[in-house]
């Protein structure tokens, strides 16, 4: 089986790394050969969402350290280091090399390293006699993040230096910006490469989207030109791209300012809005007791509990684009499924009179234990089982805390409604001002959606009217100075149309649970989405299944292959893309990420893979704005 996704290519390739860049033997009997890896922020980065410690432990890595944390030297054991080539990097590098830290050295760079700093280190290992020590220096093209099969992220570290604000500075200079769109570049270069495939490219004239393909298509040109050294060879094109090569969109953030700052109601999309979730880690506070401490007593301390939400996570898998009741239901279902079988196990126990016996006296009886047996033989998994149905427990009933405190339901159907432009029910006005929707956030929000999808923009008396009640909700209106400019000078003259989309409630939740429910819903509204296009899988569509649109019929298309870059001669793809990559320049979120997901589905047999510059929920994006607007 030909690993065909990114993540799969990107999870291999690492494994192919830590086994000192020969592929890894499935031999279980010989014993790995221990080792150290040596990985800087970066690299931890990259490696943390594919791999487990327990995966890197059965591949050899007894440690695991930071490149620049203060590391023991270890004189008989290989190093395996996994960094970005930047200066101080190689600096420490080369101080190890002296230090004499490790037996042997493999030096792998997560992007391309120059030629000027490989020359650093070769000195270096020259003047400590190390040059037999290091073993072996590899560009890993490894320097992006991926967070699903169909997901992935350029940097976590460092991200704002590729930011929204970046990007949209009123003070950037253009050599500030051929330095973001040359980052941005070189991700995207070793995703493809990573991918083993080369894109027929498509995006928008005129915004920064524009700047990354030309600057992508070059780099890919040249390095397909050089073929002794192209990173694009036969042997590497196997699998699912060697009869079609897939699509790469790139579109601006501007194109659609109002769905990262919507509120949702899809599980992750939830997740990564109201709680802190990064590179799929959700990190919870949990009071340590329910009552509130006397006045004058020191407040409990919170415990900061941290779970990972995987792939191997089935329930996450199953629910994560599901609306956040079916969610509830489906936690409270596992949950009775759960217990309904371990009283299975204690009631055989019981009969059996085996309540404190251990296992081995137990497989000692006869046959009629058969059935204990093989409860128990399902007792691992049902220890899994109830970790993940804790887990989720946990998230979700944290979540729901939010939607309830912060009547998110209420803001969710509100911006659908203005979004799709159906009749609203209550006024704005009405909801800016209830001091018990919302944080001052949550108005801001919404307040900024409506501002945005406005087909006529509000008058100036009118604007006084929020404002002044935004500001007695205590919001910071940095954010809307940045908009109203934006509105100004975005070359959309019609904001954007997403889609005819619409919420159906089906009443409220008080019946959906009964009492005995982990997930008090009373008063939540429960909401079913439509299924519905967001401007960006509007575009995707137009551009995969060849539709005319005046929205993207002005596209530019970039070919690397074709030897001369002229775009009048190009041979059109005369049938639709079964692969498809859409990538956002300037940031992205789950929200976009869960509609592709969803459209993908729709279409038999297409891939779709969402990608972005950064992934930030509306706090961090408005956060942006407000810097961009700030007087």
């Amino acid at each position: 089986m030909a690993a065909t996704s990114a993540r799969e290519k990107q999870t291999a390739a690492l494994k192919r790394m830590l086994n000192f860049n020969s592929p890894p033997l499935n031999n279980s009997l010989s014993e790995p050969v221990w080792k150290v890896l040596i990985y800087d922020r970066f690299g931890q980065d990259i490696i943390s969402p594919l791999l487990s410690v327990k995966e890197l432990r059965d591949m050899g890595i007894t440690l695991h350290l930071l490149l620049h944390s203060d590391r023991d030297p270890i004189p008989d054991v290989p190093a395996v280091y996994f960094v970005m080539p930047t200066e101080e990097n190689i600096d420490r590098i080369c101080q190890d090399l002296r230090s004499q830290l490790y037996e042997t050295y493999f030096l792998n760079f997560i992007s391309a390293i120059s030629r000027s700093k490989l020359e650093d280190i070769a000195s270096a290992a020259l003047s400590s006699n190390a040059v037999a020590q290091v073993n072996k220096v590899y560009d890993q093209y490894l320097n992006f993040i991926t967070l699903e099969d169909d997901m992935f992220v350029l940097c976590h570290q460092n991200k704002e230096l590729i930011s929204y604000h970046a990007i949209n500075r009123a003070d950037l200079q253009d050599t500030d910006m051929e330095a973001i769109m040359d980052t941005i570049v070189d991700s995207l270069f070793c995703f493809f490469v990573t991918l083993g495939a080369v894109p027929i490219i498509r995006c928008p004239r005129g915004n920064a989207a524009e700047m990354v393909a030309e600057k992508l298509d070059k780099k890919l040109r040249e390095n397909l030109r050089d073929a002794r050294n192209s990173l694009f060879t036969t042997d590497n094109m196997t699998g699912q791209f060697s009869f079609q090569r897939p699509l790469f969109v790139l579109v601006d953030r501007n194109l659609d300012m109002a769905t990262p700052l919507h509120h949702t109601w899809t599980y992750q999309a939830l997740v990564h809005d109201v709680l802190d979730f990064h590179l799929n880690r959700v990190v919870l506070d949990e009071s340590s007791g329910p009552d509130p401490s006397p006045s004058g007593a020191r407040p409990k301390k919170k415990n900061r509990k941290t779970y990972d939400l995987t792939a191997a996570d089935r329930f996450w898998q199953k629910h994560k684009g599901s609306p956040f009741p079916e969610v509830a239901e489906a936690v409270q279902e596992e949950l009775d499924t759960y217990r309904a079988q371990e009283d299975e196990v204690k009631r055989l126990k019981s009969i059996m009179g085996l309540e404190g016996e251990d296992e081995g006296a137990i497989s000692m009886l006869s046959d009629n234990t058969a059935k204990l047996t093989s409860a128990m033989s399902s007792l691992p998994e049902l220890l899994e089982k109830k970790r993940l149905i804790d887990l989720h427990t946990n998230v979700a009933t944290a979540v729901l805390d939010h939607i309830k405190s912060r009547k998110l339901d209420v803001y969710f159907e509100y911006e659908e409604k203005l979004m799709s432009k159906s009749t609203l029910d209550k006024s704005l006005l009405d909801i800016i001002s209830d001091p018990d929707a919302g944080t001052p956030e949550d108005k801001m929000r919404l307040f900024l959606i409506f501002f945005i999808t406005a087909l006529q923009p509000p008058s100036e008396s009118d604007v006084e009217q929020y404002r002044s009640a935004l500001l007695e909700a205590g919001c910071d209106l940095s954010p809307l100075n940045y908009i109203k400019q934006w509105k100004a000078f975005s070359k959309v003259a019609t904001p954007a149309n997403y889609g005819n989309s619409g919420v159906k409630p089906l009443g409220l939740f008080s019946r959906v649970m009964n009492s005995g429910s982990q997930f008090v819903m009373e008063g939540v509204k429960n909401l079913v989405l439509k299924q519905h296009n967001l401007p960006v899988t509007r575009i995707l569509d137009n551009l995969m299944e060849l539709k005319s649109n005046p929205e993207t019929d002005d596209f530019r298309y970039f070919d690397p292959k074709m030897l001369r870059g002229s775009e009048s001669s190009i041979p059109r793809n005369k049938n639709p893309f079964q692969e498809a990559i859409v990538f956002v320049v300037g940031g992205g979120n789950y929200i976009e990420y869960q509609n592709l997901v969803d459209y993908a589905k729709s279409k038999q047999g297409r891939k779709v893979v969402y990608g972005c510059s950064e992934l930030f929920n509306a706090a961090q994006f408005i956060k942006q704005l407000a810097l961009l607007g700030h007087k």
